[in-house]
């Protein structure tokens, strides 16, 4: 009876992106620094420091509490579950793109530039709606990076 009780426990504190436990899937980093370790624990080195808060990363593997992710860049390593967030979040990618108030580019309502982060919302069909800096509004889904084709979401 208590493993059924600590079992229902355990289910209440993972997250959503957790519990899914589907392999790749994205997520963003936790904290303003993640270090990027070689292996999956405290005792391989660091190979890599992150200093963006909800940076998308994508998480390719699992071992116990570790996750070895990969950069939009294509940089890997392991970093601890706990530094990771449900939170998604997307990058602009190879030139400066126009976001619109609606899917289906009718009205602009902000250009940006590439390497801008921005909260991921919603996805549906070819279009994501993300905030930048306080402004919705909707870019083509090949235009950023931090989602699948395909992925649809709300």
């Amino acid at each position: 009876m208590a493993g059924l009780a600590l079992l229902f426990l355990a289910t209440l504190v993972t997250p959503v992106a957790e519990a899914a436990g589907k392999l790749p899937r994205f997520a963003s980093l936790r904290s303003d620094k993640v270090n990027l370790r070689a292996g999956p624990g405290v005792r391989y080195p660091i190979s890599w420091i992150f200093v963006r808060k909800f940076l998308p990363v994508e998480i390719l593997a699992e071992f116990e509490l570790w996750r070895k992710i990969r950069s939009q860049d294509g940089t890997e390593g392991w970093v601890h579950k706990s530094l990771l967030s449900g939170k998604r979040s997307a990058v602009v990618i190879r030139k400066v793109r126009t976001l619109y108030r609606n899917a289906g580019g009718d009205v602009p309502v902000l250009r940006a530039e590439p390497g801008v982060q921005a909260g991921l919302l919603k996805c549906k069909e070819d279009w994501c709606k993300l905030r930048v800096g306080g402004t919705d509004g909707w870019l083509m889904r090949n235009q950023i990076w931090g989602v699948y084709k395909g992925e649809d979401f709300d």
